[in-house]
């Protein structure tokens, strides 16, 4: 990998870290400045998906990403519709990807977020996501493969894009039956102004979808190939992170950086549940090709595959908060448990049948 291909994902990483940390002052959720996770869940939400009133709202950083990634893939030429891989399988893992998020409370992207906010839950939830990339690249190295894809015509690659466009209209027009959080009614409530929250999409879907960068690629290429340049992405990002947090601690006298495992904006405190539900998410992010972040700028380029593991992220956060599934502040719920063994379960089943049966025939 040359020098300059290693120092372009590190600006780039530096440059999202900055933004995450803005947007936590230009109002987001603390140690929320970005979370897939958690902006499909409050995307869910607001489309009455779920009712849960402290997190729903159509989130802009969500459809900037992936106006974003489908804007610089046009420009460059990289717009490319293809699609047919195992589309349902992969609904089904996006789906119990989003579980395990939901458990920890948090995406790959917002675990990083959360450390570089002085959240030491999150060290629990890096270990479980580091476990779940190993148990997926155990079943790539045996040959595990939701088989090839095909080209697709244009139209199907741009729904994605096309529905991006909606959600905006919907967000700026507010119709009556689009839910938002009340003011102080919770996580939903809280955002940046909707240009300067879609413009900070669109800057984190360009240059992830110029770097590819994505957190279960990152850690899958130090294993395979001993390769650091996507996982240095995500450092830059903690670094950045970090250090913004610190400056505006220093300069508002806010809690932008809090070290500890308590008292921390939206997580919780049990660390085998964070490092379990990671797991999921790392185990998952592997049988799909990428995390939350990657398949987002992947369905951007009109991946029609990428497109339904965000359906089933979207889903499963419906699912999550319908039936009592996502964790709180006060800790994981026992239906939450029993759905993360579960997921653990089908992601197994998933990858054995896709790597060994497979063989087989």
């Amino acid at each position: 990998m040359s020098k300059s291909g290693k120092f372009d994902i590190i600006i780039a990483g530096l440059i999202i870290g900055v933004i995450a940390s803005l947007l936590v002052l230009f109002g987001n959720p603390a140690n929320m400045g970005f979370c897939i996770a958690c902006f499909i869940r409050d995307t869910a939400g607001a489309l009455g998906l779920h009712q849960a009133p402290p997190v729903q709202y159509i989130r802009p950083e969500i459809i900037g990403i992936i106006l974003g990634s489908f804007a610089i893939a046009l420009a460059k030429g990289e717009f490319s519709p293809k699609g047919g891989s195992a589309p349902l399988t992969r609904f089904a893992i996006g789906f119990c990807v989003m579980i395990g998020c939901l458990m920890f409370l948090g995406c790959p992207f917002r675990m990083i977020i959360r450390l570089g906010g002085g959240d030491l839950n999150a060290l629990l939830g890096i270990a479980g996501f580091v476990l779940g990339i190993l148990t997926g690249v155990f079943f790539l190295n045996k040959g595990y493969s939701l088989k090839r894809t095909y080209k697709l015509a244009a139209t199907e690659g741009g729904i994605m894009p096309a529905v991006s466009v909606v959600l905006l209209v919907l967000l700026i027009a507010a119709p009556a039956f689009i839910h938002f959080t009340q003011p102080e009614g919770g996580p939903g409530a809280k955002h940046a102004a909707i240009a300067i929250s879609l413009i900070a999409g669109a800057i984190v879907g360009i240059l992830a979808q110029r770097t590819r960068l994505c957190m279960a690629g990152g850690l899958r290429d130090v294993v395979l190939f001993h390769d650091f340049r996507l996982i240095s992405g995500f450092c830059a990002i903690f670094c950045a992170c970090l250090v913004m947090n610190l400056i505006l601690t220093a300069a508002t006298s806010g809690t932008y950086f809090h070290l500890g495992f308590t008292g921390q904006a939206i997580a919780h405190t049990d660390g085998l549940w964070n490092l379990l539900g990671m797991y999921v998410v790392g185990f998952g992010a592997i049988l799909l090709g990428g995390c939350p972040l990657r398949q987002l700028v992947l369905s951007g380029e009109g991946n029609t595959d990428s497109a339904m593991a965000v359906l089933g992220l979207l889903v499963g956060a419906a699912f999550c908060h319908n039936f009592g599934l996502a964790s709180s502040g006060e800790g994981p719920t026992a239906n939450g448990k029993i759905a993360v063994v579960i997921c653990i379960c089908v992601l197994a089943v998933i990858a054995s049948v896709n790597t060994f049966a497979k063989n087989d025939s």
